[in-house]
């Protein structure tokens, strides 16, 4: 095998999720987060529309995100439907992380691409984030809950209505040990080869 393959490889089946609350608010040099962007800026993109955007929180403004959104949580929910306890997820998911990311995918002018390939290149995007903080040692979470897709999310950061969120992703250390991976079901029940 051959030793970049094998490196990648490594990199690859290491991947955690790692929730927010087990981050131990280590603050991640700004310029390691900046080498991550840079690394989710390589993605496949058709047409060279590269359509994924980042809203990057730090320090202070991780938790005045947090607040934000449990705001929006409180705001936009219907009354039967609110629970205090997600309010109080919401409000401090980030305590313990060290920058909070937005992701999203900003659409181009291009109507031949469909919006699936322009949110497939985000998620690309993001992909190449989280690998790169798995090769820095940075524990990461992408996460989807919350408000993350509800039209009000796009309406807080200001957005356009074809614009579409992918996710909210929090970076940070851990001192809980990651488990090892596993996979569900087998690759062979997964592929079908037509040699």
């Amino acid at each position: 095998m051959n030793e970049q393959f094998a490196t990648i490889q490594d990199i690859i089946q290491k991947r955690r999720t790692v929730k927010p609350p087990q981050m131990n608010g280590q603050r991640v040099p700004d310029e390691q987060v900046q080498q991550l962007l840079a690394l989710a800026d390589w993605a496949p993109t058709h047409a060279n529309t590269e359509p994924w955007r980042f809203k990057v929180y730090a320090g202070d403004k991780v938790q005045e995100f947090c607040l934000s959104h449990a705001k929006l949580y409180k705001q936009q929910t219907d009354t039967e439907k609110y629970l205090e306890f997600n309010y109080e997820k919401l409000l401090h998911m980030g305590d313990s992380a060290s920058h909070l990311i937005v992701t999203y995918m900003r659409r181009g002018d291009l109507p031949k691409i469909p919006p699936l390939e322009e949110i497939a290149a985000t998620s690309c995007a993001i992909q190449n984030l989280l690998l790169g903080a798995t090769a820095l040692g940075i524990a990461s979470y992408w996460g989807s809950g919350g408000m993350a897709y509800h039209p009000a999310m796009k309406e807080m950061l200001q957005l356009r209505e074809e614009d579409v969120v992918l996710g909210i992703l929090y970076l940070g250390y851990t001192d809980k040990e990651v488990p090892a991976g596993k996979r569900i079901v087998p690759l062979e029940e997964k592929v079908e080869w037509h040699a």
